[in-house]
């Protein structure tokens, strides 16, 4: 597998410019950030979300973890994460914790962490375990244009 299809058409029909890196089979965005030797901070990594009104993605840097309870008391909102079963299906064309970052791709809204602003290339995954998707940080800001940015993530020690 390359990227997956619905990414492809995506970055196709929005005119982007970026490279596919392929790197070593991996299964966690530290990893893959190490495999693809990286910064792990410049690789957008998305998490899934669901509430009584559906489903919304969040995208952090891979450094760090989405504050699920901050995301609730901003939104007024009883957000859980998304089980493997409904992502599989939203993300019919990606492997299982491959979610490409550009949830617009597949029709969800987005959040994008402030963290992800002021980089010069930013990585995405492209669906597989495989390959990453390469854009310049201002590419990356035209893809989130639609997106909601602000403080969404906390440092992993920073969990409970």
């Amino acid at each position: 597998m390359t990227i997956a299809l619905t990414l492809q058409e995506f970055l196709d029909w929005e005119n982007i410019e970026y490279t596919v890196l392929q790197h070593p089979y991996t299964i966690s965005s530290l990893s893959t950030a190490e495999a693809a030797h990286i910064p792990p901070h410049q690789l957008a990594k998305s998490v899934v979300l669901v509430d009584d009104f559906g489903f919304i993605m969040v995208v952090v840097p891979a450094t760090q973890h989405v504050d699920i309870a901050r995301l609730g008391k901003m939104y007024g909102r009883r957000f859980q994460l998304a089980n493997e079963d409904e992502i599989a299906e939203l993300f019919y064309d990606c492997e299982e914790g491959a979610v490409p970052a550009l949830g617009e791709a597949y029709g969800f809204d987005v959040l994008v962490d402030e963290a992800l602003e002021n980089y010069s290339d930013i990585y995405i995954e492209g669906g597989d375990h495989r390959a990453l998707i390469q854009v310049p940080g201002n590419t990356f800001h035209q893809l989130m244009a639609h997106a909601e940015h602000g403080d969404f993530s906390i440092h992993p020690c920073h969990n409970k």
